[in-house]
């Protein structure tokens, strides 16, 4: 329970599984594990009752870096509530190995990487250096599901 005693520490609390939007259907596990790797589905950023948060829009246009710094932040929130259903306890994860972070961006935004480093961030406060480390890329949408601003996916090694 070291990974839970952390995020209590730091006044965070995993959203419940996502609401989506009525009359939308999502037919795919949100982490799927298989061969000791968690596959970790796009997850977007959740309100406490577990629908999508905002802020909705283009970052660089609609959305601040800032903003959507706290999106992506709040994105490793809800993939870590998905792998805690999944798995029963964060500290399974032996390794995060990869990060994609997608950002509805304005076309001649380029700060991509500041915005995900918020993802980025929590998972090497959560996990430290040597767990938490990844491979990441950030990369600008011209659109992303339900206008989010941020959209993560990743994955995770499974001890």
């Amino acid at each position: 329970m070291e990974i839970e005693g952390k995020l209590a520490a730091m006044g965070l609390t995993l959203p419940p599984p996502v609401q989506p939007p009525p009359g939308v259907d999502l037919p795919f596990s949100f982490v799927r594990v298989h061969a000791g790797i968690a596959y970790i589905s796009g997850h977007g950023p959740q309100n406490v009752d577990g629908s999508l948060a905002g802020p909705f829009g283009k970052v660089g246009a609609d959305v601040t870096v800032e903003q959507g710094y706290e999106a992506a932040r709040a994105v490793a929130l809800s993939m870590l509530g998905s792998l805690k259903r999944e798995l029963g306890d964060l500290d399974r994860v032996s390794a995060w190995l990869r990060l994609h972070g997608m950002v509805n961006c304005a076309p001649d935004f380029d700060r991509q990487p500041a915005v995900i480093n918020g993802c980025s961030d929590l998972i090497l406060a959560l996990y430290g250096p040597e767990r938490g480390a990844h491979a990441r890329s950030a990369v600008g949408m011209a659109a992303l599901p339900f206008n989010m601003a941020v959209e993560i996916e990743a994955m995770a090694a499974i001890a």
